[in-house]
């Protein structure tokens, strides 16, 4: 679940950047560099703030998504 309210989030926050850049004002798109950048040091760091404000929100880490199953019993 936590994989999934997290790519709802960050594509929403993405196309809204877009939005903002096309209809507002061209330096929103700054925010889009902001979501890129968080996401590559996240990859690296393995920590993101959106992930764990949506463990304290009570969201579950089901381990469901892209994520590579355990090869520890495959005997």
């Amino acid at each position: 679940m936590l994989n999934t309210y997290f790519r709802i989030i960050v594509g929403t926050m993405v196309l809204l950047s877009v939005v903002l850049t096309v209809y507002v004002n061209p330096n929103w798109m700054w925010f889009t560099v902001f979501i890129g950048v968080n996401l590559i040091q996240s990859a690296f760091s393995k920590w993101c703030l959106l992930e764990n404000i949506l463990l304290k929100l009570g969201v579950k880490n089901s381990g469901g998504g892209c994520s590579v199953p355990s090869q520890k019993n495959k005997n």
